[in-house]
């Protein structure tokens, strides 16, 4: 593989891994105040996407466990990777000329998700969700998802500029 293919994967993969980590983490706090606003532990969403490991189960579990909450937090943190890695790839082929493209972008992106994820994906395999929420949840989870893809792609295009851009832009004076 030549340098360039290699830097263009090697980008491809961090940006994938800084927006995939903050897709995650924001559906996960969405996860957790749903939870509670429904009357569940704020834990239970994320244990039950251990039941591909642990049995559907896990949705009843609301203490933190390894077990379960680690599983849970690493498969959710994985396939956000993932998801991400997708996005970017996108992305990098259909850069958004606006913010509005890229919010348009990151909700068709969590709707394709969405999609795999419920209806083509087998259930031992699917987040879980479905275990702990109810459908308005899980469409609120996809809707957080979406934000915090296009907040993660934003946070990856700005980690990927040299830090001296970023002085720059910040200093009007160094800009003429």
């Amino acid at each position: 593989m030549n340098k360039v293919m290699d830097n263009g994967w090697s980008q491809l993969g961090f940006s994938a891994v800084v927006t995939g980590t903050v897709a995650a983490l924001v559906s996960a706090g969405a996860l957790a105040a749903l939870a509670k606003s429904e009357g569940k532990g704020a834990l239970q969403p994320l244990n039950a996407t251990s039941h591909w490991v642990q049995g559907d189960a896990a949705a009843k579990v609301e203490q933190p466990t390894a077990r379960h909450t680690l599983v849970g937090f690493v498969t959710h943190h994985l396939a956000s990777v993932l998801w991400a890695g997708f996005f970017e790839a996108w992305l990098a082929r259909n850069p958004p000329r606006s913010m509005w493209d890229l919010l348009r972008d990151a909700f068709a992106m969590s709707g394709i998700a969405a999609v795999v994820d419920y209806g083509a994906t087998p259930h031992r395999f699917t987040p879980g969700w479905e275990l702990a929420l109810s459908k308005k949840s899980l469409a609120a989870t996809y809707v957080a998802f979406a934000f915090g893809l296009a907040a993660g792609a934003m946070a990856s295009a700005r980690a990927r500029q040299p830090r001296w851009v970023g002085w720059r832009q910040a200093i009007p004076l160094l800009r003429g």
